[in-house]
């Protein structure tokens, strides 16, 4: 995992929320179309793209919309018409904009949307949780998710890059966690313009198609044989998802080389070279898991912990090289899909081979605090409970502070 006190970069230093930075991140890369309806906690990037706008600083229309399943429509259509494009949505505005996610994805336009991630009502609740973003998982879209303010704005930033190269060709969700990243302020390195304008040109308007009136005809969403629609909507999509991450692993290291920020591209790894156990998380929280890990490491236990930067596509082959030889996996969910248990650890449990210990522990919900100590803690107890008794399958196991509990 990156050491955020050695990314000493070129550009300029501001202070900003996360929000701001994800703004700051689509005025650099000129972006010319931005479409959104207000939700919290994404409300502050969409006020400051429209002061941008108001101001002169960026030469984009902003189109005002009536709700969230209109805001993707407009970037969809502006796409389509050979715009780069913008939107950012949170929650039930994410899930109003449902259909029209799969529309974008299938129509395989390049287009790039923040999701400030927040719990589902009801009840209702305006605090931090996965579940919205990991929801739309199946969809079609590139999906990140970043940790930091600073990755927030270098996420969005490249997602342009990854979205519009030709071999992938897919819209990119980047997520952040709201309020905690959204609306915190973190101090960032911003790289000059004209090192931006050199990396990610101006969109190439003919790929994959432009809609022009009295240019050529084009058909858009027709109805095709079920052979024709399972070839080209699934095979031809799937295989530019596995491109995808040639794409950003290309963009990230050209990237690093603009600003001095090296990440690695699906996954980042904090002392996992010889770790016997490994840790598993996602989004801001991951920092509170890197400070429970190194608290452990001072105690003598051999642990690690992977970070997931995309789970679209899914770094199946990063995880797995991972775990190899490990005798033990705990991932922290801040997500649940009813009836099953956490997202994540469905997802990489299978990777997981049977003779290796595993937990998947659902905490956080709903904006419900993860401290370093609770990290150490429930990492500590898995780690004895191996050492003690030997290999444990356990896909969902509840944490809820002072009330805890289990299945």
């Amino acid at each position: 995992m990156i050491n955020r006190q050695d990314m000493i970069s070129r550009g300029v230093r501001k202070i900003m929320v996360g929000d701001h930075a994800v703004a700051e991140a689509v005025k650099m890369a000129r972006v010319n179309v931005v479409s959104a309806y207000p939700i919290t906690p994404q409300t502050l990037i969409v006020e400051r793209l429209s002061e941008i706008i108001d101001k002169g600083e960026l030469k984009a229309d902003f189109i005002r919309v009536e709700s969230e399943f209109a805001a993707l429509a407009s970037v969809y259509g502006a796409s389509a018409a050979g715009a780069r494009a913008f939107t950012a949505t949170s929650s039930h505005g994410l899930f109003y904009m449902y259909e029209m996610l799969w529309w974008a994805a299938a129509s395989r336009l390049p287009l790039v949307m923040a999701v400030v991630t927040r719990a589902l009502g009801p009840p209702w609740n305006i605090h931090d949780e996965h579940t919205d973003l990991l929801a739309i998982r199946d969809s079609g879209w590139v999906i990140g998710m970043a940790s930091s303010v600073q990755e927030a704005f270098d996420m969005t930033l490249t997602a342009f890059r990854v979205s519009e190269d030709e071999r992938v060709l897919l819209p990119v969700a980047v997520g952040l966690d709201g309020f905690v990243l959204s609306h915190t302020t973190e101090p960032i390195y911003v790289p000059y313009q004209e090192d931006v304008d050199a990396w990610l040109p101006p969109r190439n308007p003919k790929v994959p198609y432009v809609i022009e009136p009295g240019g050529e005809p084009v058909t858009l969403g027709n109805l095709p044989k079920s052979d024709l629609y399972h070839e080209l909507h699934k095979v031809y999509m799937d295989e530019s998802m596995n491109e995808a991450k040639k794409v950003i692993a290309e963009a990230y290291n050209e990237y690093g080389k603009l600003t001095g920020r090296n990440y690695e591209p699906l996954i980042e790894c904090h002392r996992c070279s010889d770790a016997k156990y490994l840790a598993v998380t996602m989004g801001a929280w991951s920092g509170d898991a890197e400070i429970a890990i190194d608290e452990l490491r001072r105690e003598g236990y051999q642990v690690g912990l992977i970070r997931i930067r995309y789970i679209r596509p899914f770094p199946d082959d990063e995880v797995s090289e991972r775990i190899n030889g490990v005798k033990g996996v705990i991932v922290f969910d801040r997500d649940y899909s009813m009836g099953f248990g956490g997202i994540l650890a469905g997802e990489l449990m299978g990777l997981v081979p049977g003779n290796v210990s595993f937990k998947g522990v659902v905490a956080g919900l709903a904006g419900v605090d993860m401290s370093p100590s609770e990290f150490k803690s429930i990492i500590r107890d898995f780690i004895n409970e191996t050492e003690r008794n030997g290999v444990m399958r356990v896909r969902k196991w509840w944490y809820i502070p002072n009330t805890n509990g289990g299945d």
